[in-house]
């Protein structure tokens, strides 16, 4: 398989590494009975898994990557320059700590260049589902194993969004928004809805087996990583606003073709 440009081959290789060793962690506590859950200030629950993935992952970038910044939604901000490694050590804590299997560790490198700071490489790695996605940027968005083992993804052809699936999380961030009754417009218009959530919905975009998706509050280290896969596997990633890339404290994602509907429901 194309691994992306040269660049990036090894940033690559070093983010599938990282993803192994959260991977080992995050199962080894997934489902545990005496796993410890606290509750942040922002009433979002974190635990000790979570936490654990984040050092682990920091604690391997500072060893093969020093001069890299990096950012988690842990432990914050550390370093400066124009390459940062944004991380969700677990993206779907509520799902990880009850036991269902739809979480994943998000792993992306951002590069600051000519049109800002953009994702240039992406690693999604969901273990207890058995999957893992990838991309970089200009070298196409993949899933599969290994490096080796893998298929590219390319995002459906629906051109209609009576015709369209569409994944969302929950109903609640859309109604703190004033944006509800938009959100079950667009509910009603399409094909078929379900709440896939956080990551997995991103992924399916890429993989085409969904059409468009869309979450009314984020953060970086939600979108960066599913952002580079979806953009490479030839779909849009944006803000509400419509402005591409994953900077918009939300996110649209849609096969291309959907993403002007799309924002017409839902967009600012």
């Amino acid at each position: 398989m194309a691994s992306g440009k040269g660049d990036y081959h090894d940033d690559l290789r070093l983010a599938h590494v990282l993803a192994d060793a959260a991977d080992a962690a995050t199962m080894a506590r997934f489902r545990a009975l005496d796993l410890k859950v606290a509750t942040k200030p922002d009433m979002t629950p974190v635990s000790e898994a979570d936490q654990a993935a984040e050092e682990l992952i920091r604690s391997s970038l500072q060893r093969a990557r020093p001069r890299d910044a990096v950012l988690g939604e842990e432990y914050g901000s550390e370093g400066h320059g124009p390459r940062r490694w944004v991380i969700d050590p677990i993206d779907g804590t509520k799902s990880y700590v009850r036991g269902v299997p739809v979480w994943a560790t998000l792993i992306a490198l951002v590069e600051l260049g000519r049109g800002g700071e953009q994702p240039v490489v992406g690693v999604v790695s969901a273990p207890a589902l058995g999957r893992r996605w990838w991309a970089v940027q200009g070298g196409g968005a993949y899933t599969g194993r290994s490096l080796h083992s893998a298929t590219r993804l390319h995002v459906s052809s629906v051109a209609r969004i009576e015709d369209a699936s569409f994944s969302y999380s929950s109903l609640e961030g859309w109604e703190e928004r004033g944006a509800l009754e938009g959100f079950l417009n667009l509910t009603r218009a399409c094909w078929r809805t379900r709440a896939y959530g956080d990551f997995w919905s991103y992924m399916m975009v890429a993989e085409g087996s969904v059409d468009v998706c869309a979450e009314p509050e984020l953060s970086l280290w939600d979108m960066a990583a599913p952002a580079v896969v979806v953009q490479e596997a030839g779909g849009r990633f944006t803000g509400l606003d419509g402005r591409d890339g994953p900077y918009g404290g939300n996110a649209a994602a849609s096969n291309g073709l959907l993403h002007d509907a799309l924002l017409g429901y839902l967009g600012d």
